[in-house]
């Protein structure tokens, strides 16, 4: 089954997040964490002949070795699509227009749904200023994976990981990244600066890192994807720039967006359904 196979050799083992177990040669098989990572796989084994840029699309199943929730799963159907090889920032741009586009054909009107765009080097651009030194990859790490947690834990539950820890429901404690708290409060000025259009927030972001040529880049992309995304007719209400989406996983360099379906959907037994993003 193309859903298993080996683990990347460079690690003694797979992390966490990944369903693992050793064959009778004691070498490593998972089950394929996400679709992305094979992709990288292939091209990185196949780049002299591959065309570029490489579009392409794909749909399959997916495991995480993590504690599931409302929304969250440890198996799951994932849609991929990808573009390889464009240095264009309009790559970006177009796959917002693909997923608002993809929830629309799906039949889910304006208004229930929304793209949000985030960006990384903008969030390194507050973090420099606030002083987090970016050789700490440990911190830094734990900083992204504690932002991607808002939309569940809420300001407080990440202003405890931003700082000395938190204890979920459960009783299981989870490190925090020790940040003093004028840096816990730099953090949160950059996840609410989140304005009624573009525009309004693109200004705030352009004032948090003000002196950070990473956070300028940064923010200089995202107005080239407003521009784009405006020039298309894509307005505010069915894509915006919502600092908060930065995602906690390390590879992630640049512009980030996810869809957020916003409409109160209930199931059989009225009760409401929690989506994830």
């Amino acid at each position: 089954t193309n859903t298993l196979g080996k683990f990347l050799p460079d690690l003694d083992r797979p992390n966490e997040g990944v369903f693992s177990f050793q064959d009778d040669d004691e070498q490593w098989l998972s089950l394929r964490y996400d679709l992305t990572a094979p992709l990288a796989r292939y091209v990185a084994e196949n780049f002299q002949s591959l065309p570029k840029p490489i579009r392409r699309y794909q749909v399959g199943h997916v495991w995480r070795n993590e504690k599931p929730g409302p929304g969250r799963f440890r198996q799951f159907t994932q849609f991929d699509a990808d573009t390889v090889g464009a240095s264009s920032i309009a790559a970006d741009a177009e796959f917002c227009m693909l997923a608002a586009d993809i929830l629309k054909a799906l039949g889910i009107e304006r208004g229930q749904y929304v793209v949000k765009i985030g960006s990384r080097k903008i969030l390194d651009g507050v973090l420099e200023r606030a002083g987090l030194n970016a050789n700490d990859k440990s911190k830094h790490f734990t900083v992204l994976r504690a932002i991607d947690k808002l939309d569940r834990l809420g300001i407080e539950g990440v202003r405890l990981l931003l700082g000395s820890g938190r204890k979920d429901e459960s009783g299981d404690f989870t490190k925090g990244a020790g940040l003093e708290p004028n840096q816990i409060q730099a953090i949160f000025s950059f996840v609410e600066a989140v304005g009624g259009d573009r525009d309004q927030t693109l200004a705030e972001l352009k004032a948090l890192v003000e002196g950070s040529s990473v956070g300028e880049e940064g923010v200089a992309e995202i107005s080239a994807m407003h521009d784009l995304l405006s020039a298309a007719g894509f307005g505010s209400d069915r894509v915006v720039v919502d600092p908060s989406v930065v995602r906690g996983l390390e590879y992630y360099t640049g512009p980030v967006f996810e869809a957020e379906l916003t409409a109160r959907i209930k199931d059989k037994r009225g009760q409401i359904v929690r989506l994830g993003s």
